[in-house]
């Protein structure tokens, strides 16, 4: 019985700690994420420049406990946004932005993509509600 009840209250303090770290940070009322640059539909070269711009919410560091603060994921070709309380991914469809860089340099293979912008916490968690930009797509020639 004793052996049962320290399971129990084992697992009960690692389901509640499990619960804490994937709570969704909320999201600050009217807080939005854009690119600015390029513009949807445009025609770009293999290299080149795209700009974030948020609004309602500053940027920080990865990591940074500030509150109302985020950083910039950029979704590359990515069919479906994160969902709230989901860690963004690292992969070729999610680049990080951990320093709360406002800009960066993209190469991608001719032909059409999409770019969509997703702000996540200081643990790379995505807001709840999500804080993201329209999807825009562009055009590599």
């Amino acid at each position: 019985m004793n052996t049962f009840m320290s399971r129990a209250a084992l697992a009960g303090l690692l389901l509640g700690a499990s619960m804490m770290a994937s709570a969704a940070t909320e999201a600050p009322a009217g807080a939005s994420v854009s690119i600015v640059e390029p513009s949807s539909g445009a025609v770009v070269d293999k290299t080149f420049k795209v700009k974030f711009e948020v609004k309602g919410i500053a940027l920080a560091p990865a990591g940074d406990p500030t509150a109302n603060t985020g950083h910039h994921h950029l979704l590359v070709d990515a069919k479906d946004i994160i969902p709230a309380g989901t860690v963004i991914p690292a992969d070729a469809n999610h680049i990080h932005f951990g320093k709360a860089q406002t800009e960066t340099e993209l190469t991608l293979t001719p032909g059409k993509h999409t770019l969509q912008l997703e702000l996540g916490d200081k643990g790379h968690m995505a807001f709840n509600p999500p804080i993201v930009s329209e999807k825009i797509t562009v055009t590599v020639k």
